[in-house]
């Protein structure tokens, strides 16, 4: 099993000055090729931040997305703090620069061409929008902040680079919610479920409506067969205990 996680780096989306886009985007990429998200990361362009989480990152074998931060302006710092997080200089990636020349010619310079300085072992990732590359570094892959660039870049480093990681979330999901229950009276069901059914992913979610009505929904996700089986079981146990319930859904 392959955990995914993303990094989603910016002042802006932490003052409310701009919402985040991408975090609903890569839940629904990877979703579109059975796969989830495990984790995810919302940080301000701060340097000692981006570094420290970088550095724990960098040390698990996790598949990163990484949004944000690699342009050349002053409020920019991703490129530098992922090369100080892996302990590698930034140098001048040529193919990065063959990238931005091609795109700008002079007027790469002598600006533009800052965007080229990526960390020594880097691997490109091309940008179809304005050939301005992002860069892989280990199974971490950094993009632009702006959907329409970082979003088909993804893309390519799923379909190019993991091709074969597919089909990895759980096929069936099933929900059915208790009614006029709160959790603690069913807590002993829900701890003898785990026990006897630890290969299915189990939750559940307390509501309370406006007219302090309780209820609890039950989801379960994993194989189908397995989910069926775990489903009848809590449907059985939650009537033995004098409790109503309703199917919300199967997928």
């Amino acid at each position: 099993m392959t955990n995914f996680g993303t990094i989603i780096i910016g002042d802006e989306l932490l003052s409310g000055k701009r919402p985040d886009r991408h975090f609903q985007h890569v839940i629904e990429t990877l979703a579109q090729r059975g796969l989830e998200l495990k984790w995810c990361h919302i940080i301000g362009d701060d340097p000692a931040l981006i570094i420290a989480t970088l550095r724990q990152t960098l040390a698990q074998d996790d598949i990163v997305f990484c949004f944000g931060g690699i342009g050349a302006t002053p409020d920019d710092h991703t490129r530098q703090c992922a090369a100080e997080a892996a302990g590698v200089p930034l140098y001048r990636h040529p193919e990065a620069v063959a990238e931005i020349e091609a795109r700008f010619g002079a007027e790469a310079y002598p600006r533009r061409i800052l965007m080229a300085d990526l960390p020594q072992g880097s691997r490109i990732i091309p940008n179809p929008f304005n050939r301005i590359p992002g860069f892989s570094l280990d199974h971490h892959h950094f993009l632009p902040g702006f959907p329409q660039m970082a979003w088909p870049m993804m893309d390519w480093v799923l379909d190019t680079l993991y091709p074969e990681i597919r089909d990895q979330a759980p096929e069936t999901e099933a929900l059915i919610t208790v009614l006029d229950a709160m959790e603690s009276p069913l807590l002993d069901l829900m701890n003898e479920f785990v026990r006897r059914y630890p290969d299915l992913r189990f939750s559940s979610l307390p509501h309370i409506g406006e007219g302090g009505e309780r209820k609890v929904e039950f989801g379960l996700r994993g194989s189908r067969p397995l989910v069926i089986e775990g489903m009848n079981y809590l449907k059985s146990e939650v009537e033995k205990l004098g409790f109503r319930w309703t199917e919300t859904a199967t997928v």
